[in-house]
This record gives structure tokens, C-alpha cells and sequence, in this order.
């Protein structure tokens, strides 16, 4: 079960119910720390911080396809709220290396990141989609939500990428409408940083290149979504979502004309 809390009370005992041992954090007053920043732009707001932390003491025991006994590193999840430096664009959260307690706690991976702040700018039952995630990976255990091979780096990581607003429009099971961040790469970008100490992310935004999606009101061979992008071409080649390289290219091409 993960548990939302202050950072502050890192330093306090966190039980987790049903267990026989004591699985508790106790990060002790001299644990190396990890600094998480994020520079957030106008528009979009933090996402909570959501931390694991591993033991190769206390063993999470599952069973294999023939039902043998597996043992893997236990985990305790804890969610973080990143806190606003002084009047700044910066938001931070320190967190222990070292969880302590009795299963000896590791640090293992945080996932993060910026959501646009008002949804209802494109219509009142308009709300919030996906992207601008990132998750890192402080040891070569694999997070629950990751698909493919993160993006290993050596010390601390520094990542800035742009962000466009997308507004997708589905009908098909109901109709809904979000508002998502559509960048480089899938929801989450995937990091692996065995030596960092910080990591410091910086979306760059661009409230004013928005993409217009709406998928099929009929399910039919041929019933493509259509894709309109900020110059106003459109697609209707059947791809799941905006295309970021043309994106980037419409901006660029815009930009060069002011």
C-alpha cells in the first residue's frame, strides 16, 4: 500500500499493515541524499513524487509458473509532494539514499513529472490525459510502470525536453475529452542513473502549438483518427497520436518567420 506524506516525516516510522517483521523506514540522520527538482512552466503544475525503496533483507515471496517459491527484493512505495522554492518556477523534495529500519532500505526509483494545470480551458468537461512523466532508476531493479530499456547516464541527470498541449477527443464507449503533454518519447521518459545524487528536469512548453485529435464515432475499418496540427494540415493516417517531429518542425517554421 502506498502512503502519501511530507517528506519531513521520512524520518519517522512508516509501517506497513499485515506484515510479521517489522518493515518500517527509519533513514538515519546521516543518509546521503538524493535532490529531485523540477522547473515548472506556466500552465502545467507538478505531479506527485512517487518513491520506492527496496531490501534485499525482507523478501517479497511469489511463485513461478510451475509454483515454485520465488524470492524477490521487497518494496515500499511512499508518495512525495514536491515543495515550491520560495517564489520560483522550482519545485524540490530530498529524499534519503539510505531508508534504514530493520529491512535495510535502498533508494530504488522515483517517477514524476508536470500535467497542464487547467483542463477546462478547452471545455468544462475537459480534464487531464497523460504525459510529461519521467522515471529514474537508482539500482537495476525494473520499476512496476516501465516498458523498454531506460536511457543509462553516468552521475547526475539533467533532462529538458519539449512539451506541445494535445486535445484528444474520443466518442467511441463515451464520449470524453483530455488534455494531455505530447513530447519526445511515450508517457514516461526512462532513465538509469546508479550515481546520481541529482536530478533536475525541465519541461519547456509551448501553450500556443496545440494538436487537435478525434478518434472514429464509428468503429470501422477506414474510421482513422484525425490529427489536426497548429499550421492546420491534417492526418488521418491511422497513427495513435501527434507526430513530434512535424511538431517541432511547424514551430521551428513559425518562429523563423518573427
Amino acid at each position: 500500500m502506498i502512503k502519501t506524506m511530507p517528506i519531513a516525516a521520512l524520518i519517522l516510522f512508516v509501517s506497513l499493515s499485515g506484515c510479521a517483521n517489522d518493515r518500517s523506514l527509519a533513514p538515519p540522520a546521516d543518509s546521503e541524499q538524493m535532490t529531485i527538482t523540477v522547473k515548472v512552466p506556466k500552465e502545467l503544475e507538478t505531479e506527485t513524487l512517487e518513491v520506492m525503496y527496496r531490501s534485499a533483507v525482507c523478501k517479497y515471496i511469489t511463485h513461478g509458473a510451475s509454483g515454485q517459491r520465488v524470492e524477490l527484493e521487497g518494496y515500499h512505495g511512499i508518495n512525495v509532494q514536491l515543495q515550491r522554492q520560495g517564489q520560483s518556477d522550482l519545485y524540490q523534495a530530498r529524499l534519503p539514499m539510505d531508508g534504514g529500519g530493520a529491512c535495510q532500505w535502498h533508494l530504488s526509483n522515483v517517477m514524476f513529472g508536470v500535467k497542464y494545470g487547467n483542463p477546462a480551458r478547452f471545455g468544462e468537461n475537459a480534464t487531464y490525459g497523460a504525459g510529461g512523466g519521467v522515471v529514474v532508476m537508482f539500482d537495476r531493479n525494473r520499476p512496476s510502470l516501465s516498458s523498454g530499456l531506460p536511457i543509462k547516464v553516468d552521475g547526475d541527470l539533467t533532462i529538458r525536453k519539449d512539451y506541445y498541449p494535445w486535445v484528444k477527443e474520443s466518442f467511441i464507449g463515451g464520449y470524453r475529452k483530455r488534455v494531455s503533454l505530447t513530447g519526445e518519447g511515450n508517457i514516461y521518459l526512462m532513465y538509469q542513473a546508479l550515481e546520481a545524487r541529482k536530478v533536475y528536469f525541465e519541461p519547456v512548453f509551448y501553450a500556443d502549438f496545440v494538436v487537435y485529435s478525434a478518434g472514429p464515432k464509428v468503429k470501422r475499418e477506414g474510421n482513422n483518427t484525425v490529427i489536426n496540427y497548429p499550421d492546420g494540415s491534417v492526418e488521418t493516417d491511422g497513427r495513435w497520436g501527434p507526430n513530434f517531429r512535424k511538431l517541432q518542425e511547424i514551430r521551428k517554421a513559425a518562429e523563423s518567420k518573427q
